[in-house]
């Protein structure tokens, strides 16, 4: 129960992670987020930018260095501390170097400047601890700071507010002031920007100043670039004397002279075409002129003024120095005959030799020596070294690796080995010599890349890993993967290229295009692959699959006749055939009385000239009675069946009593019913004798 109860822990753990990570992956991604925050980022510069290019006439092209760092403040893990290798985010605590002014959090560079300061002072005895004030170096570009400059609190960029609070409306770290910080190199003006990171753009006000000549006159510029050249020619003396300069105005001093002329060396023997700006030249020929003694000659090169003194004259000692004597210079100095008593190399003992020239010979005298590292001793020639094959166990300044050099001093040497402890990257590993404390900084950096290699972003090395590659303006150069020629225009990104939303355009059976999105890569679903292996197993995210689906059916409106012909309806390509319209089929029967009650249908016409609301063969037959009006008086039904034309005259009796009710006469019923009334009071007697009373 415990371990089921664990891996469900363990279970829910990494399933909110993995919704957590999804979440944050599609919140990064969200291409109107990002339109949103450009837009946004554009107008927080734009209101940075307002009191410099007030000043510049609307020109910003002086502030391209300044945006970049501003850029690199906005985006997204583009601040990285180099120290933890970590992206610097726009509510933490920083400081900015003031040489490289690269970004670091404040607590990371505290723990640096310690570690440095620790690190320089440890060699040193208590004596001299804390009497020298020892500098820490920026971990990027190795600016040195002294201790009292260890930052203690979070200021923003330009100093003036502690603890900037946090606007989303202003550049992260930025108080929102202006700048004011002074000019590099100083020229007396103040940065007129909101307070920003990076170095502070060229100064633009503008100041009167004439040219490097101070030919020209003074004309308006802009303060950055006050110095300019009137491009006449300088005409100041050279430092020959003899030419003035020829180029054009310019700063600081002028060349030396371009010109050659003919000039004498120093002893004036020989004359060479040289440059002006060099006329002191010696040649190689030995002076020679005779000395004052007369015997010896000048042995000097090329020089200037008298040769002096013949170097053999005056007082002389002899080798050893002891005796002095004084001889012509012709004669040379001889040997005293006394001991040497010159201190030997091994500066203990002197020479015991008679006075000689040359150097003295080496010290031969056996000393009892001691080794350099003190713990032996022996009887040996006093010119010799004596080191013992003891190696020292003592730890070197590293506290890693032994000095275990022979016959040690105490002094050891600092380690020779290579750190090759990974750096906080992990691609590369630290070349320093082997050293105590944290490697410093990777200095590398990497370019991260569009997936078209177009947009390139420099972030320090170790962050290629987490950082989202650059957005680039570039537009997809791939080639489409469906059945169209070019692909919809959009921008160059990683993965799959969006789907076509292109019509399809591919011409159906029916002879149309068809006029959906393009489908030859669409995602279906595939469900019913996996079986699971038991209820406990939990059910799994149905795959899709990218297939291409056929066209679906035309649905271009055809205008098509019912099979009755009583209306046209536009129905789609695919179904446009002869329908029926469910109206009763309304065509004159043979009849001539009735119309056909058939539901539409079909009717074969038996000639073209047929009309076109006669029933044909496939309508219904007239199987009523006539129901024609009879003639007036007949009450008897026509014997045919429902027919065209007139009824048939009918033939049938009526029996019929007379006038006087006495007789029964039969009489046919056309008869009757056309006699008008005579011939039918006719008809109806019996020619007999009325029997009726009067």
């Amino acid at each position: 129960l415990s371990s089921l109860k664990k891996f469900d822990e363990i279970k829910k753990a990494n399933q909110a992670a993995a919704k957590k990570l999804v979440e944050d992956q599609l919140s990064s991604s969200s291409e109107d987020d990002d339109e949103d925050a450009e837009v946004k980022q554009g107008k927080i510069l734009d209101k940075t930018f307002t009191i410099y290019t007030s000043q510049t006439d609307g020109d910003a092209t002086e502030l391209e260095r300044t945006r970049q760092y501003m850029n690199e403040a906005f985006q997204s893990g583009a601040m990285t501390c180099l120290i933890c290798i970590a992206s610097v985010k726009r509510n933490q605590a920083v400081w900015s170097c003031c040489g490289c002014f690269c970004i670091f959090h404040l607590v990371c560079i505290q723990k640096w400047a310690k570690d440095s300061l620790f690190l320089v002072s440890s060699p040193l005895t208590d004596d001299d601890f804390g009497k020298k004030d020892y500098p820490w170096p920026c971990p990027k570009c190795r600016f040195e700071y002294k201790r009292s400059e260890t930052p203690s609190r979070y200021y923003c960029y330009c100093g003036k507010v502690e603890n900037p609070t946090v606007d989303p409306w202003l550049v992260p770290h930025s108080c929102g002031q202006i700048c004011e910080r002074e000019f590099k190199p100083s020229c007396g003006h103040k940065c007129l920007l909101l307070c920003h990171p990076g170095p502070c753009p060229p100064c633009p006000k503008m100041v009167t100043t004439t040219c490097h000549c101070k030919k020209a006159k003074p004309v308006p510029r802009r303060c950055s670039a006050k110095e300019w050249s009137c491009r006449l020619p300088c005409g100041r003396t050279l430092l020959c004397g003899q030419h003035a300069c020829e180029n054009p105005c310019h700063a600081g001093d002028c060349q030396p002279c371009p010109r050659v002329s003919k000039q004498r060396c120093i002893c004036g023997r020989q004359t060479a075409e040289r440059l002006c700006a060099s006329p002191q030249w010696q040649c190689d020929q030995v002076c020679g002129k005779c000395l004052p003694c007369g015997n010896h000659t000048c042995e000097q090169v090329c020089h200037a003024g008298p040769c002096g003194d013949c170097p053999r004259s005056g007082k002389r000692s002899c080798p050893c120095g002891k005796t002095n004597f004084t001889l012509p210079c012709t004669e040379d100095v001889p040997t005293c005959g006394d001991s040497c008593d010159k201190v030997l190399e091994c500066g203990i003992h002197k020479c015991s030799q008679r006075c000689h020239r040359g150097p003295c010979e080496i010290c031969r005298q056996e000393v009892e020596k001691q080794c350099r590292c003190g713990k032996h001793t022996k009887r040996m020639p006093c010119h010799k070294p004596y080191l013992c094959e003891t190696k020292c166990t003592k730890i070197r300044d590293c506290q890693k690796h032994q000095c275990r050099r022979k016959c040690c001093s105490g002094n050891c040497p600092p380690c020779d080995q290579v750190c090759g402890r990974t750096l906080g990257c992990r691609n590369h590993k630290c070349p320093s010599g082997c050293h105590r404390g944290s490697c410093n900084p990777c200095p590398e950096t990497v370019d991260v890349k569009c997936n078209c290699g177009k947009t390139v972003i420099k972030v320090p090395c170790g962050r290629e890993r987490t950082i989202r590659p650059p957005k680039c303006k570039q537009l997809c150069s791939r080639p489409p993967t469906c059945h169209h020629s070019t692909q919809e225009k959009h921008y160059c990104h990683f993965g799959r290229c969006p789907p076509c939303r292109q019509p399809c355009h591919k011409t159906l059976t029916c002879g149309h295009l068809c006029p959906v999105s393009c489908h030859d890569e669409a995602l279906v679903k595939q469900t019913g692959l996996h079986q699971s292996a038991g209820p406990w197993e939990q059910p799994s995210e149905p795959a899709f699959i990218q297939t291409a689906l056929p066209c679906p059916p035309c649905k271009v409106p055809i205008p098509v006749e019912c099979l009755g012909q009583h209306e046209v309806s536009p129905l789609p390509c695919h179904s446009a055939h002869p329908y029926s319209c469910k109206r009763f089929c309304g065509r004159l029967l043979d009849c001539q009385n009735h119309t056909c009650m058939k539901e539409c249908h079909h009717v074969t016409k038996l000639n073209s000239s047929a009309d076109g609301k006669k029933a044909g063969p496939e309508c219904s037959q007239c199987e009523e009675e006539c129901t024609k009006p009879r003639p007036a008086g007949c009450p008897h039904r026509c014997v045919l069946p429902c027919h065209p034309g007139d009824c048939p005259l009918c033939l049938q009796m009526l029996k019929i009593k007379c006038h006087c009710k006495l007789s029964v006469l039969y009489i046919e019923c056309l008869k009757l019913t056309c006699a008008d009334l005579k011939e039918k009071e006719l008809l109806i007697s019996c020619k007999n004798q009325c029997p009726k009373e009067v």
